[in-house]
């Protein structure tokens, strides 16, 4: 297996290092109405590491010494922590902009109605997860009946005008539902927003493709075919030199349910903590930049091929 870092420093020895803080990530923790196939943090019904107050707190008093950066709120169901709207709400006079990673089918669920109103009137970022545009190949990967709470979802988003008016951005996001790379995102793009228009009259900004980590369930789901081998193969094979510069990492910092720091969400997954900060209350930002990156070699499913992101191909 090739060494990531050292295939990276080939390219560029700068590029294994920080670059400035543009992205807090924050996972507020692994309770999920959905068991995804592919989910690298584990969510699940009885995901129980839900982030506490005091680490919201935390996450609040950074983000007004460190105005201006992106809060990108990530993990299970994210609306499942109690403390959601408190984070939003406090965050966003100081952030350049608010992203929530959403699964659609949570909307679904009763007492989480009003967080699409929620969402629309404090001008959030909605990223939503839509593995295709077909039923089978949607409740292949995330079970049955989530297709069609999914459309429902994005229909009612779009009535509250996202994916239709300026401010009120609707991303959607795809990973691949088995052992390969995903196809270009533009190519990709324009079959969903086809697709979805004909088909259901829903309209969305972008598409993210996200390429799988071999990590947590889908490593698991790789060994159990005895394709792991083959995977890590595909994603050395196919390591793209023109990605490195921008790899997630370089600019993104991710909080922990419990607070502790690391380099992306993948790495909080591997529980990859960075080395010697450990406390993100009293952090600045200077403290990061030009820091080493902790690498793995599922760090090669984020330049493979076209390249892989929370932001998209690279």
């Amino acid at each position: 297996m090739k060494d990531f870092k050292s295939a990276v420093k080939k390219v560029n020895n700068n590029f294994t290092r920080r670059k400035k803080l543009e992205v807090l990530q924050v996972n507020v923790g692994d309770k999920c109405n959905q068991k995804c196939a592919h989910c690298h943090c584990l969510g699940s019904p009885d995901g129980s590491n839900i982030m506490p107050a005091e680490v919201i707190a935390d996450i609040i008093i950074f983000l007004y010494n460190t105005p201006d950066i992106v809060l990108d709120i990530t993990g299970g169901a994210v609306e499942l922590n109690p403390n959601l709207k408190y984070l939003i709400e406090e965050a966003k006079p100081v952030a350049r902009e608010i992203i929530v990673r959403n699964n659609l089918t949570i909307f679904d669920d009763t007492g989480m109605e009003g967080f699409p109103e929620f969402y629309a009137k404090n001008n959030v970022k909605l990223v939503c997860s839509m593995p295709c545009y077909t039923r089978e190949n949607v409740e292949k990967q995330r079970g049955k009946g989530v297709f069609d709470k999914s459309i429902k979802a994005l229909k009612n988003l779009n009535k509250l005008g996202y994916g239709r008016q300026p401010d009120l951005k609707l991303d959607l996001t795809y990973n691949p539902g088995g052992a390969f790379l995903p196809v270009k995102q533009s190519e990709l793009e324009k079959d969903y927003k086809n697709i979805l228009l004909e088909k259901y009259a829903i309209s969305f900004n972008n598409l993210i493709t996200i390429t799988n980590a071999p990590i947590n369930r889908f490593r698991e789901f790789l060994k159990s075919n005895g394709n792991y081998d083959q995977y890590m193969n595909l994603l050395t094979d196919n390591f793209n030199s023109n990605t490195t510069e921008n790899i997630m990492c370089r600019n993104l910092l991710s909080v922990g349910w419990d607070g502790r720091l690391y380099d992306c969400d993948f790495n909080q997954a591997m529980g990859l903590e960075l080395k010697d900060i450990n406390e993100l209350k009293f952090l600045k930002t200077a403290d990061l930049e030009n820091r080493e990156i902790t690498f793995g070699e599922h760090c090669f499913c984020c330049t493979a091929g076209n390249g892989s992101g929370c932001a998209g191909q690279l």
